[in-house]
């Protein structure tokens, strides 16, 4: 048997895999809010009843945040894993720990079409690398690597690099925000849903619309950015459509910052919790505008496949992927 995890800074997602000839068969699956446990090890204690510890045979978990020497200090979590803690609680010297984007590629790697959307249907796929985002909590990137044979993952921290502003309301808002991130603004101060709020705040503030009195209330109450992402899609608010609008558009130049630095000819894919909730806003064009808006390399970008991955449980698919080679 083998546990999985995507163990992420809003939710948390194990799972228990059991053997079903050539395929996996889950006979468990449950879903935390991170943020109601203390720790990782009173969650799991919470998920594992007596007698199913005996049985696991390895376990992988995509965690949000660095992996260093097998451990690691959760981003935007008050959480610390430890391998070697995790495997002697389950009784297996099986365990690792991946980086949530890592574990997301290799989710990715083996999800039909269906799970995909295509942005961009008149690029031309060939082998080659990929690159992986995902907007959600934070914002994660990875390049999956391929030699000719197989496949490498590449887990990075892409998404704390220097946020670079591409228009003069872009460069207003890195000086916006240098007001409350002195020193240091990452595209995960745009790129996630702490990015989409203050997106909507520095809008509010330089006047671009009135702000409406009923979504303010709404965001107040609950969660600020699933408001504003509703809001938009909808269109039912002037600031949360601009809001979305900006948003997609800095995701695409920083998609498109990483597809130059990989040169990712098998395609660019977007997973996480945002780009599939705001799907109606990121096919209408400004993700792309941003995406392409690199000059010269402007044709090299439009071959690549451009793709909204829509499975939301890819990164548990990863973290089962990989710890299947582990049991093996």
């Amino acid at each position: 048997m083998i546990l999985a995890g995507d163990v992420g800074g809003t939710k948390t997602i194990l799972a228990l895999y059991d053997a079903n000839g050539d395929e996996w068969r889950c006979i468990k699956k449950t879903r935390y809010s991170s943020l109601d446990h203390s720790t990782f090890t009173t969650l799991l204690q919470d998920f594992l009843k007596e007698g199913e510890m005996d049985a696991i045979a390895s376990a992988c978990l995509g965690v949000a945040g660095p992996i260093v020497d097998g451990d690691c200090v959760a981003t935007n979590l008050p959480w610390v894993l430890r391998r070697s803690e995790i495997g002697n609680y389950l009784g297996t010297e099986k365990v690792r720990l991946l980086n949530d984007l890592e574990a997301t590629a290799w989710g990715i790697l083996d999800l039909p079409a269906v799970d995909f959307v295509t942005l961009n249907p008149d690029s031309e796929p060939r082998p080659g690398n990929s690159a992986i985002l995902a907007a959600g909590t934070g914002l994660g990137e990875a390049i999956v690597a391929w030699d000719g044979e197989k496949h490498q993952v590449l887990a990075s921290e892409g998404g704390h690099s220097d946020f670079a502003p591409g228009s003069k309301q872009e460069l207003a808002l890195l000086q916006f925000l240098w007001e409350k991130y002195p020193g240091h603004v990452s595209y995960e101060r745009l790129l996630s849903g702490e990015g989409l709020i203050n997106i909507y705040q520095f809008l509010k503030t330089v006047g671009h619309a009135p702000a409406q009195p009923g979504i303010e209330q709404q965001m107040r109450e609950y969660d600020p950015a699933a408001v504003i992402g509703d809001a938009g899609v909808a269109g039912a608010d002037a600031l949360s459509v601009a809001a979305l609008s900006l948003f997609c558009r800095i995701y695409g130049a920083e998609a498109g910052n990483l597809a130059l630095k990989c040169l990712p000819y098998a395609g660019v894919y977007l997973a996480g919790g945002i780009a599939a909730k705001i799907l109606p806003v990121i096919t209408r064009g400004d993700f792309m505008d941003g995406y392409l808006a690199k000059g010269r390399y402007r044709a090299a970008l439009e071959q690549i496949p451009v793709k909204v991955c829509i499975n939301q449980e890819v990164g548990l698919l990863g973290a089962l992927a990989f710890g299947s080679r582990l049991a093996a």
